[in-house]
């Protein structure tokens, strides 16, 4: 029986998509206590990476702001699995941290990062509104745009 968030989810049109397997040498997230520490996750869906390149230089700022709300459904999906597939167990989106691969001068990092912001909140309400960084970056692995953390409280 689907959940409330999923319920939500389906009402926004979102679908959420596999949670992504480490890409080395770590584990996607870590529970200690009713804190799920999620590994940072990029532009990926399903497998296929997105949004190569650096904001600034060939990327909008629009095209990164997709870019972190991509790393954002990721960043459910992780949190969906460590709540053994129930998103209803997600109390509260604790903090955000996102990099952002940009030109030099480039200020715009937080509208970057409200790609993953106004997910959360649209898709977990006021539990989503958290504390947050964005920061800047020569290059990210895999030559994409955005990669983002997370920090979630559960039930």
């Amino acid at each position: 029986m689907p959940g409330t968030i999923d319920a939500r989810l389906k009402q926004l049109g979102i679908e959420l998509p596999q949670a992504p397997k480490p890409a080395a040498n770590y584990v996607p997230f870590v529970i200690v206590g009713k804190l799920v520490f999620c590994a940072g996750q990029v532009p990926v869906w399903n497998g296929e990476v997105r949004f190569k390149g650096r904001v600034g230089d060939g990327l909008s700022v629009d095209d990164g702001y997709q870019a972190a709300r991509l790393c954002g459904l990721n960043l459910i999906a992780q949190a969906k699995a460590a709540a053994a597939g129930d998103l209803d167990r997600v109390r509260r989106v604790v903090k955000l941290g996102g990099f952002v691969a940009c030109a030099a001068g480039f200020t715009d990092h937080p509208k970057v990062l409200n790609g993953v912001s106004d997910l959360m909140a649209e898709v977990f309400g006021d539990a989503g509104k958290h504390a947050r960084f964005a920061v800047g970056a020569p290059s990210l692995p895999l030559g994409v745009a955005v990669e983002v953390d997370g920090i979630f409280e559960l039930s």
